[in-house]
């Protein structure tokens, strides 16, 4: 099943490594989507692909890379696009 989600990522996230740790995990589980820093220190992501790929994908950035201290995740499920586009890291 191909499911779709977003992601608000808050805590030590910024200036740790935490979207191009984001990109290896999308780009191991095959997801398509985006990461980015926001100007209020959170990091957020859009995800779409296979169930089970994208809760791998929860889990991961759940802990974040070392150096990281993750303090909450929102997660929002969106309606999936149906396009593959590869996963890109956003200024």
């Amino acid at each position: 099943m191909i499911v779709a989600r977003q992601y608000r990522i808050r805590g030590r996230v910024q200036g740790v490594g935490f979207r191009f740790f984001t990109h290896g995990v999308a780009v191991r589980e095959g997801l398509s989507g985006w990461v980015r820093n926001t100007a209020a220190g959170a990091v957020e992501a859009a995800v779409e692909g296979d169930l089970e790929a994208v809760e791998r994908f929860e889990r991961s950035i759940s802990r974040g890379p070392a150096g990281a201290k993750v303090e909450d995740v929102e997660i929002t499920d969106v309606p999936p696009s149906g396009r593959a586009g590869g996963f890109f890291v956003r200024g």
